[in-house]
């Protein structure tokens, strides 16, 4: 059986498409089909469907997915220990909820490539699931841990959510003093078909009859919004404490959701992999304050 063959597998499997696999391989559409034929009829096996809209693999295709993805950490692990004293480079990426990869991620990548010159990190912060058998991302920041699946889960942290209006917004409709008085209010929150881990639904949790007037579907654009005085949001702590004009509002009435990282079990040997994976857990314990509120504060300052 030929490697490349294998990695040609790989690269259809995980992009859905012939075309679009000749195209991340740098190679031509005839030769990915050439060589994809050729792997079919050394197994004996039928891998992929192919259909004017793309590709879907087979029972015998998802079958060997889990051997190819073997063989190619095998082989990552193979070149690693071969110049174990090397310098770590290459390429991780990292997908990650927005709120976590915007706000909170992106400033402090800088201080591992200062580290590790020769690293490269690609962050996904968009609000989605990555599939790490598809390699949409070496390491995913998840609100859940995973219960099924050859993942390797880290708890990194706790982190608080609350109810936060802008100043403007409560000099003009007035501060609701308990969650009834919600009702009353322009709320704002998450577009319920997009949400894509029941972690996300969390509006119940503060009123069973929240109706959002303004949905959006990223922590960081109801942040945004809510900071512009389009009305009431549940809101990431971390976030909004650092925004003197956000105002926590019933601060007694907070709500605990959890991060944490998740990788392929064939890829945590992977130096790179692995040192990123204990960067994310080393920035988080280390400025861990940042996501819980301590009971009694105020986040952004007191109330109008």
């Amino acid at each position: 059986m030929n490697w490349d063959d294998v990695r040609i597998f790989l690269a259809v499997a995980r992009n859905g498409q012939i075309l679009a696999a000749s195209r991340a391989l740098g190679l031509n559409h005839a030769t990915v089909a050439r060589r994809l034929t050729a792997l079919e009829d050394a197994l004996g096996s039928s891998l992929f469907q192919r259909r004017t809209g793309g590709t879907a693999l087979t029972m015998q295709g998802e079958k060997f997915l889990i051997h190819a993805e073997a063989m190619e950490s095998a082989s990552l692990a193979a070149a690693e220990a071969a110049d174990a004293n090397s310098e770590i480079e290459g390429t991780v990426r990292i997908g990650a909820p927005d709120g976590f990869g915007v706000a909170f991620l992106a400033p402090r990548l800088h201080q591992l490539i200062e580290r590790h010159p020769a690293l490269r990190i690609e962050l996904v912060p968009v609000p989605r699931a990555f599939s790490l058998s598809r390699r949409e991302a070496d390491i995913a920041v998840t609100l859940e841990r995973p219960r099924e699946g050859r993942l390797v889960a880290r708890k990194l942290t706790d982190y608080s959510l609350g109810l936060y209006a802008s100043r403007h917004y409560l000099d003009t409709h007035g501060i609701p003093q308990s969650l009834d008085e919600l009702r009353h209010h322009r709320l704002v929150g998450y577009v319920d078909d997009l949400l894509y881990t029941a972690s996300l639904d969390y509006t119940a949790a503060f009123n069973t009859e929240w109706h959002s007037r303004i949905a959006v579907s990223s922590a960081m654009g109801q942040t945004e919004a809510v900071r512009a005085g389009a009305g009431i949001g549940i809101l990431h702590a971390f976030m909004a404490r650092r925004d003197s004009d956000l105002v926590p509002l019933l601060p007694q009435q907070t709500l605990i959701r959890s991060y944490w990282t998740v990788l392929h079990e064939d890829l945590r040997s992977i130096r790179r992999v692995a040192l990123v994976s204990d960067f994310l857990a080393e920035i988080v314990a280390r400025d861990r304050a940042e996501f819980l509120v301590p009971d009694g504060e105020e986040c952004g300052g007191p109330a109008p």
